[in-house]
């Protein structure tokens, strides 16, 4: 699904409300496959990320959440499902959609929600999230936020985000990083604000993600468990290991 088209005089807000809610809905209670593949990977180049999303559609997903503008522009015209696209730039810090202009590269190119860090941490351009969302909505998209605490969430909340996502829990430095899901965070968001919640990161078997929606995710998303079969791959070989027998 492309982007609506940017709000003119002429629209009303309440279309633009319409069309949000519709979208939102459209996610509830299913799942979000996401098609990144690292630098160096062997599955990086966006013809196969097109024919990942082509797999995932196949499967069932209602929606896909892609990397990079060139990525968001090829699946937007090969895919008829909502985009959730975001810009990674560089790898520390907020480098998630990191600025604005990040924002509406990836907003131009096909998304419908774009996915932005939403951590307390500076950007580094000396903007806000709130910036951010702020350019997004008068273009007439959604935001995603990519959070990591129950704080977090609530200040993208108040900045106005569409959506909140525990894409970062654990990926903050300082912070802990279990094993699979953070589902206190996803229970936690979904008491604590009015917001969709979406349970991201290390959701590895559908049973941790029909989990994730007990505990009040509204939608999951899942990447590395569906999309990359070098880590798939690594696990069933830590697995039959001399030592792990």
């Amino acid at each position: 699904m492309k982007p609506s088209a940017p709000l003119t005089q002429d629209a009303s807000a309440q279309d633009a409300s319409e069309t949000a809610a519709a979208l939102v809905s459209a996610l509830r209670g299913q799942l979000i496959v996401s098609c990144q593949a690292p630098p160096g990977d062997p599955l990086r180049d966006t013809a196969t990320m097109v024919r990942m999303a082509r797999a995932a559609q196949a499967g069932g997903a209602v929606a896909i959440r892609a990397n990079g503008p060139d990525d968001v522009a090829a699946i937007a015209a090969a895919v008829p499902l909502p985009l959730i696209g975001l810009w990674k730039d560089g790898d520390q810090g907020v480098y998630i959609t990191p600025t604005v202009r990040h924002a509406m590269a990836v907003r131009a190119a096909g998304a419908a929600v774009v996915a932005a860090d939403a951590t307390d941490r500076p950007r580094p351009d000396g903007s806000t999230f709130a910036d951010l969302v702020a350019a997004v909505h008068a273009d007439g998209g959604l935001v995603m936020a990519d959070i990591s605490t129950a704080a977090e969430g609530i200040a993208a909340q108040r900045s106005g985000a569409d959506l909140l996502s525990t894409t970062l829990s654990g990926y903050v430095p300082g912070q802990h990083r279990g094993s699979g899901p953070d589902l206190g965070l996803v229970a936690e968001l979904a008491g604590r604000t009015d917001l969709p919640v979406i349970a991201e990161g290390r959701i590895g078997t559908p049973d941790e993600a029909a989990e994730a929606l007990r505990r009040g995710a509204h939608a999951v998303v899942v990447g590395t468990a569906i999309t990359a079969p070098g880590a798939i791959t690594a696990r069933f070989t830590a697995a039959l290991a001399p030592d792990a027998r």
